[in-house]
Order: C-alpha cells, then sequence, then structure tokens
C-alpha cells in the first residue's frame, strides 16, 4: 500500500515507516520528491488540524493517498503557544534567530513567573490524511507533561529537553527512541490514523 507523505526529510520517512508498519502490512511511503513535487508547500492554516490537511492534500494529488503531519508545543498557561509556531517561536518574539535553543530560551524567559501548578503543556500531533476521490479526515495525538525550569537529557530535539512527561517521569530527551516511539505525541497520532484508516477501507 503506497502513500505519500507531506515532506522531504528521509528520517520522518523513515519513522513514520517503522510506526505505521507495526498496525498495516506492505506499507511503502513515497516522499514528495519521489511523485515530481519540488515546490514548497505554504502553511497558513490557523490550526495544527489545517495545516496538516493543507500538506495531506498536495501529496494526494499525486494520485496515491495523501499523508500530512502538523505538531507542536502547547502551554496551558501561554493560551496554547507556541502552538502552531512552535518551529519559529523565538522569531515570533522580535528575535532574528528561532534555533531549538532561542526557542526554548524564549519560552523559559515567558513562563518565568509561572508557578509549578502553572506550568502544565502538551505535545500536540495532528495528522491527516487525503484519499484521491477526495474523502478526508483528521487524528489527534496529544503527550501531556509540563515543562521544567532547566533542562534535562542529551537526546531528541526542539523543546525535548524541557518537556517532562508525566506518563514516564522523564523528559523527552531522557528516553530512549524506542521509548519515545510508543508514547510520544506522534506514535499517539499515528495509532489513532491506523484505527481511522481501517474504518475507512472497510
Amino acid at each position: 500500500m503506497k502513500f505519500v507523505l507531506a515532506s522531504r526529510n528521509p528520517k520522518k520517512i523513515k519513522e513514520l515507516r517503522t510506526l505505521l508498519s507495526a498496525y498495516l502490512s506492505d506499507v511503502e511511503i513515497l516522499s514528495l520528491d519521489d511523485v515530481g513535487f519540488y515546490d514548497e508547500i505554504e502553511e497558513n492554516g490557523n490550526t495544527f488540524e489545517e495545516n496538516a490537511l493543507i500538506k495531506a492534500r498536495v501529496a494526494a494529488r499525486s494520485g496515491y493517498i495523501g499523508l500530512g503531519d502538523d505538531s507542536g508545543l502547547c502551554v496551558d498557561a501561554l493560551d496554547g503557544e507556541p502552538g502552531i509556531y512552535s518551529a519559529r517561536y523565538a522569531a515570533m518574539h522580535s528575535s532574528i534567530d528561532h534555533s531549538d535553543a532561542e526557542n526554548n530560551r524564549v519560552l523559559l524567559e515567558r513562563m518565568s513567573s509561572l508557578s509549578d501548578a502553572e506550568r502544565g503543556a502538551s505535545f500536540v500531533c495532528c495528522f491527516a490524511c487525503v484519499f484521491p476521490d477526495g474523502r478526508e479526515f483528521t487524528v489527534r495525538g496529544n503527550a501531556k507533561g509540563h515543562i521544567l525550569r532547566d533542562y534535562r537529557g542529551v537526546g531528541g530535539f526542539g523543546y525535548d529537553p524541557l518537556f517532562y512527561c508525566d506518563a514516564v517521569q522523564k523528559t523527552f530527551a531522557e528516553l530512549t527512541a524506542e521509548e519515545k516511539n510508543r508514547i510520544s505525541h506522534r506514535a499517539l497520532a499515528i495509532a489513532a490514523f491506523a484505527q481511522r484508516f481501517q474504518k475507512e477501507l472497510n
């Protein structure tokens, strides 16, 4: 079964193939380059779902089932920030740099006055599926936790060293790849996707 993921990132495609193969047999994940799409996709949605659908609709133009995802960190006390702007959060607050380090610095600065009880957060991943016949759906995975005041762990990327996952009592940066693939927001979204996809096939 062939899918086109709206991505050119080989690591992301490999990860998706690994996660999906636990639920679906004979999965082949193609990239945008594989199907001859070389333009940039403008993610101008206002929600994770909208951005994921924008990407999946582009991928579905290939004639295969299109997949798209959008993910980010949502802090309760910041009204859901960084949200869909997670990758460029620092740039939203007048910084010319939006590296992982700068995004983390800005997040800690904006949360500096919050008590421990006010530091609840979720990593969110929305997964969208668009069939060539126009059918489409989205699913969401949420990993709940809170934001620490300092970094812990050396793995992962982005906000992982600050995000303490309540379910495993570690930061995402302290998890092995195998552990993260079991409990992360992306893993939960893909599990939900596989369940919904089977219903669509039936």
